[in-house]
């Protein structure tokens, strides 16, 4: 069914607000079941994530004028843009749910820091650990050195008392 040109205006001016996001993922959910879309975005939008379903030929007209660098990966069948304020969220959260449809959906691509990415990059992007989790890991590094010196200096000074 064909999209009157007002339609088209519209869904343009609400892609124009998509691509200021800071990073976009592209998802391919073919044979995706409704209950399971449904859970999907429920499950986003939960975490801060929006979750927006595009016409391709639409979705590459609002990205030519966003100027972003690179070539725009491959779109198989349908798709759909994940996109969030924050850079990393929006593909971890769609990652951790693609590893749950075993397959009915996945990671095609995306944007980060203006350019195009491969999906190899967006699901690399996904795993890197969430920022409390390399605090912790960052004030670790930093502790060890210290322990290890107090360590020996308390293994010298019980050895000098025996």
């Amino acid at each position: 069914m064909a999209i009157t040109k007002q339609k088209k205006q519209e869904i343009l001016a609400k892609l124009e607000r998509v691509v200021k996001a800071p990073a976009l993922v592209f998802v391919s959910f073919r044979g995706l079941p409704v209950k399971t879309a449904t859970e999907l975005r429920r499950s986003l939008a939960d975490q801060g994530t929006n979750y927006l379903v595009v016409k391709k030929t639409l979705f590459k007209r609002a990205a030519s004028a966003a100027g972003w660098l690179g070539e725009m990966p491959d779109l198989p069948g349908e798709t759909a843009v994940a996109y969030g304020d924050d850079a990393l969220t929006s593909a971890k959260n769609v990652y951790e749910f693609e590893k749950k449809t075993q397959g009915q959906m996945k990671i095609v691509g995306g944007v980060y820091e203006g350019a195009y990415v491969a999906a190899e990059m967006m699901t690399t992007l996904a795993k890197i650990p969430g920022r409390e989790v390399l605090y912790g890991q960052f004030v670790n590094l930093i502790n060890s050195p210290i322990a290890g010196l107090v360590m020996a200096l308390n293994a010298i000074a019980t050895k000098q008392e025996v």
